[in-house]
């Protein structure tokens, strides 16, 4: 249990929770949303929840070496509006961006604008109300919301992300204010993400990835696997050729309609990682069609990139709506330089 010691940040008087979020706004201390002030009352109940003391260290910025401690994620996850029993799921988030393979200062300062996606396996989904369905990457979750918000808080205040700091963002996207999903694990035959990357069956997990915007796909004239993942495959192509041609983790969200027809024909995740992995490719010379045939020619233009360099780069993510033949394809910030990290919660 948390200790009643004194908390080592900053404390401001202020009238109420209207005057608290004007200073907060004018310091530049928020999203650009309103916070909920993050009283000591209220940071140490979210400690508590977790079982943390205040400057129990989460983590360490691999870069820059900061050290996070579990206080100043409390704050941040206050301000964004959870519940103190996100926390824990909120502190392994963290844990999971400061592994040196997710590049955490890179994904956060770089031009390519990416934020972090995460997705949440585990019973701690149906225990804190976590939504895998309709609206699956939107505003359908108190919990959705406010874990992906506490993120962004986060690197804010913590690690100093503003726009035109260390944030270089050339256009960003709307990921950056909250990007977290759970997985639908109920109406799916699949084997869970978490379990999938090596975590127990049953035990509660994060994944996280630093992305690009998601593209959303719809293949609504077939009941041919393939087919659909033809469908898939194409923006994953788009995406190599417009954005960034390197090989790395890139995700699949496949909603329910789509998963039923991979259910009829009894493929697994296994086999559609594999058949992405051959199909999700393109020559140098395509790069001619799209406007950049200056960096086309420089090298052998028969030469063939794949997206993934193992069918194991591909995270294949069960959620979304019963109805609509949609799908999304997540990108990567920058292939391998950023990986995904799977993280059990609780650890």
């Amino acid at each position: 249990m948390a200790s009643e010691a004194v908390l080592a940040s900053a404390v401001h008087e202020v009238a109420d929770a209207f005057e608290a979020n004007e200073l907060f706004q004018r310091n530049g201390w928020t999203d650009g949303l309103p916070i909920v002030p993050p009283t000591e009352a209220g940071v140490r109940a979210f400690l508590h929840a977790a079982h943390l003391e205040a400057d129990h260290v989460v983590g360490v910025e691999p870069v820059r070496r900061r050290r996070i401690t579990a206080e100043k994620v409390a704050i941040a996850a206050v301000m964004a509006g959870c519940l103190p029993e996100y926390m824990p799921v909120v502190t392994a988030v963290i844990r999971a961006m400061c592994e040196p393979q997710f590049g955490l200062h890179g994904s956060t300062a770089s031009t390519g604008g990416s934020a972090p996606m995460i997705i949440v396996n585990g019973p701690v989904r149906t225990q804190i109300g976590m939504n895998a369905t309709h609206n699956a990457f939107a505003n359908a979750s108190r919990a959705n919301a406010t874990i992906g918000r506490t993120v962004r808080l986060f690197l804010l205040n913590v690690l100093g992300g503003h726009p035109g700091q260390l944030d270089r963002s050339t256009l960003g996207h709307p990921g950056k204010f909250t990007f977290c999903l759970a997985e639908d694990e109920e109406d799916s035959s699949w084997l869970p993400l978490s379990v999938e990357r090596g975590i127990p069956a049953g035990t509660s997990a994060v994944t996280v990835m630093a992305v690009e915007s998601p593209h959303q796909i719809m293949n609504e004239w077939t009941h041919d696997p393939k087919e659909i993942l033809d469908t898939y495959a194409a923006a994953i192509r788009v995406n190599m050729l417009t954005y960034s041609i390197w090989e790395g983790n890139y995700a699949m969200v496949i909603p329910c309609m789509h998963r039923q027809i991979f259910a009829e024909a009894n493929w697994s995740k296994q086999n559609i990682r594999d058949y992405i992995f051959e199909v999700a490719r393109v020559a140098r010379k395509e790069w001619r069609t799209v406007g950049k045939a200056a960096v086309a020619g420089r090298k052998d233009e028969e030469q063939i990139y794949r997206a993934l360099r193992s069918p194991d780069d591909l995270l294949v993510i069960a959620a979304g709506g019963p109805a609509g033949g949609f799908g999304a394809i997540v990108p990567p910030w920058y292939g391998k330089k950023s990986l995904a990290v799977t993280m059990p919660i609780g650890a």
